[in-house]
């Protein structure tokens, strides 16, 4: 396996959020695009076997990895901080990941902390005109928001003017190069900056989503010394694996999907809802060994998609190894 990463510069707003499998999903198509559908057919096998050709993090501030979703008492109290601000503390700065997991709350920051800043929603208003009387009117044609996410800090200068300096973000991709006929390094890069110019996500057809590659290196994953459990980088399925259940720690969201590309003017563009980890999940297995992801393949049996039974999901995650221990913090 060959760990890489991306150091990505945002050139507008996002109006998706920038995680692994909504990423993975859009690399596919931009293949296809690319290099032809017998060559993603080619890289999609063993996917849903556990030989993933690629699994991507989270596109992360650069520099940060997320703190991991565990009780406050599991780390060791700041003296006289507010509760509520320290549940803002959600970034770890990469140089701090190999002190004690129990002291990581006083290394982390906040969004409005980091050096670029981060996700700065907004709500950008939109209507539909009713051709017939020229107004927007009510139900359909009733004026709507939806949020765009900024990746940045807004600064102001001494005549009172605003710009917006860019957060660069990170993302982590793990290649199998074993492969007869693996991605490579320059074709990775290739699809990334195809991506970053038609826009990643929602809405990138009015320009949102747009983002150049500064860098694309290989880079390995730190772990922890005497590792036992596993950080995740991105939403991931851990179902049917021997984890100690008592030890595990995540968020569940639902992923409401939905074609991209071509595929968003099929007959039917909706997915199957898939039900996933979040990145910052802690997952302690039975019997640690040191890997870079867990979790699996998801769909190619047309259990996903009714208009494109092969699609498959990303339900695979990066993950840093850490050590975990019971008594780690606070009672």
């Amino acid at each position: 396996m060959r760990l890489v990463k991306a150091r990505l510069v945002p050139q507008s707003a996002f109006g998706t959020l920038p995680r692994g499998d909504t990423f993975f999903g859009q690399l596919c198509w931009a293949v296809r695009n690319r290099y032809g559908e017998a060559r993603l057919v080619t890289l999609l096998e063993g996917y849903t076997k556990g030989a993933p050709f690629l699994v991507m993090s989270d596109a992360m501030p650069a520099g940060y990895f997320p703190r991991p979703v565990l009780p406050a008492h599991w780390f060791v109290p700041i003296e006289g901080a507010d509760r509520k601000k320290i549940k803002t503390r959600q970034w770890l700065p990469v140089e701090s990941f190999h002190e004690p997991v129990s002291q990581w709350l006083s290394h982390c920051v906040a969004p409005t902390e980091l050096p670029g800043g981060w996700a700065n929603a907004h709500l950008q208003p939109h209507n539909s005109i009713n051709r017939r009387t020229g107004t927007t009117g009510t139900g359909a044609f009733a004026p709507y928001s939806i949020a765009q996410y900024w990746f940045g800090r807004l600064n102001h200068d001494s005549h009172r003017r605003s710009c917006l300096s860019v957060g660069p973000m990170d993302l982590y991709c793990i290649v199998d190069d074993s492969r007869p006929v693996a991605l490579s390094m320059e074709e990775l890069h290739q699809i990334l900056t195809d991506i970053g110019m038609i826009g990643f996500g929602r809405d990138a057809s009015i320009g949102l989503g747009r983002f150049t590659i500064e860098a694309l290196e290989e880079h390995p994953l730190p772990a922890q010394a005497q590792a036992n459990a596993y950080l995740t980088l991105a939403p991931c399925a851990p179902q049917g694996f021997p984890w100690q259940t008592e030890r595990c720690f995540y968020h569940v969201f639902t992923r409401f999907g939905r074609h991209g590309d071509i595929g968003a003017h099929s007959s039917y563009p909706f997915k199957t809802p898939i039900l996933l980890a979040a990145a910052g999940s802690v997952f302690t297995p039975i019997t640690f060994e040191s890997r870079p992801f867990i979790g699996q393949g998801l769909g190619g049996d047309g259990s996903l998609s009714k208009s494109l039974p092969a699609t498959v999901h990303q339900g695979y995650a990066p993950v840093v190894a850490i050590k975990f221990d019971q008594g780690m913090g606070a009672t």
